[in-house]
């Protein structure tokens, strides 16, 4: 008998120490902080850039040779003029009015040149046709200039173009597939100036929010200053947040910027709902809540069914003189209007009322719509964006 209590105490001190383990622990769960929203903590270099960091735009204006007869005709005086002007740099002396190829185009180049650019780096291009050519397919573009906003050359475009489609005409028969007259050259264009770059000691950087948000570029500081334990980044609005560098690390810049971009902050996101009317889609934060409404959404349908008949008229012995075959149309009209679906959110999110009105088999159209509603009701507080 002592053996036997002597058993059950010591298993009521092993549960014991079960319950206040599971104490502790559901504890610690409940003081955790929890994240509303589901999102967990980025990058700071996920959120924006750093500002002047933008590419340029570039552009030229050139001639692709080698068509097959499918480039601008000879009515095209800009393509003439072009091909007299290349010529007369050779040395050839040839009228405008007797430049008559057909396998020649007049295009524009473009291209888009990186903030961090130097000398010697290759960019891809995009070659579209001016005149009135058919297909660029087989050509090669000549070495053209490409200009920036201010008129100055930074890159030289040459090279064969590649092209992602073909037109073929014969007897009046046409086979064309996607767009002939846009074609690309991959690394066709070599810088030939690179960006300036900014002073080798840096000492104050401005760093833009993709997204702008007062709450998030108050985090932004917040977390950037944190990570130093010292006052190097004060937010100026709700996209820019300036960034002093300190006196020790202004020689290594991009050290002290390696260490900003990696610093992790749990970005606000604002309230919106994304609509797109043509592909029946809804996007919307799971977080996104509704107020206390109810949707009631009926399906109401008319189907008219036409059916047209021939009446020939029963003789017995000789027709009479008047008898005529009538053409008889009779007319069915069905009205069927399906029960209203109810359906009442109190303190619910966007996408508990979503998922409630897919599981009652509403479609996407008409879910578009109850939303529109909700917005209109004062219900949904948060943006609506309509494609």
């Amino acid at each position: 008998m002592r053996l036997f209590n002597k058993s059950w105490s010591g298993l009521l001190r092993h549960f014991a120490m079960a319950v206040a383990l599971l104490a502790s622990a559901v504890g610690g769960a409940s003081a955790a902080p929890v994240n509303a929203s589901g999102d967990g903590p980025v990058r700071i270099k996920d959120l924006g850039r750093l500002q002047g960091w933008r590419d340029n735009a570039l552009v030229g204006y050139g001639i692709v040779t080698g068509l097959a007869g499918t480039g601008d005709s000879p009515s095209n005086r800009a393509t003439r003029q072009a091909m007299s002007n290349l010529l007369s740099q050779f040395g050839q002396a040839v009228p405008v009015d007797q430049v008559q190829s057909r396998n020649v185009a007049v295009v524009m180049v473009t291209a888009s040149l990186p903030v961090l650019a130097r000398e010697g780096d290759t960019l891809d291009v995009t070659v579209t046709s001016s005149g009135d050519a058919r297909s660029l397919v087989g050509g090669s573009l000549l070495m053209t200039p490409l200009r920036a906003a201010n008129g100055r050359t930074f890159a030289l475009a040459q090279g064969p173009l590649s092209v992602g489609g073909y037109r073929y005409d014969a007897n009046g028969n046409v086979v064309q597939k996607n767009h002939p007259t846009v074609g690309s050259v991959p690394g066709g264009a070599t810088v030939e100036v690179g960006m300036p770059r900014s002073p080798a000691e840096p000492t104050q950087v401005t760093f833009v929010l993709g997204n702008p948000d007062y709450t998030t570029a108050m985090r932004v500081a917040n977390a950037i200053n944190s990570a130093f334990g010292t006052q190097v980044a004060e937010a100026r609005d709700a996209s820019g947040i300036e960034i002093r560098i300190p006196e020790d690390d202004r020689a290594r810049p991009v050290a002290f910027l390696a260490r900003v971009e990696s610093v992790s902050v749990e970005p606000d996101r604002r309230a919106k709902v994304v609509i797109n009317e043509r592909t029946g889609t809804v996007v919307a934060g799971g977080d996104v809540r509704i107020q206390r409404v109810a949707v009631s959404h009926g399906d109401l349908r008319v189907s008219i069914a036409t059916e047209t008949s021939v009446s020939q008229p029963i003789t017995v012995g000789s027709m009479a003189p008047n008898a005529r075959t009538a053409i008889v149309t009779n007319s069915q009209v069905d009205v069927t209007e399906s029960p209203g679906t109810g359906y009442v959110a109190s303190g619910n999110t966007v996408a508990d009322l979503v998922q409630a009105l897919a599981r009652m088999r509403t479609n996407t159209r008409d879910i578009i719509s109850v939303l529109r509603a909700v917005k209109a009701a004062g219900a949904l507080h948060a943006e609506l964006v309509v494609q």
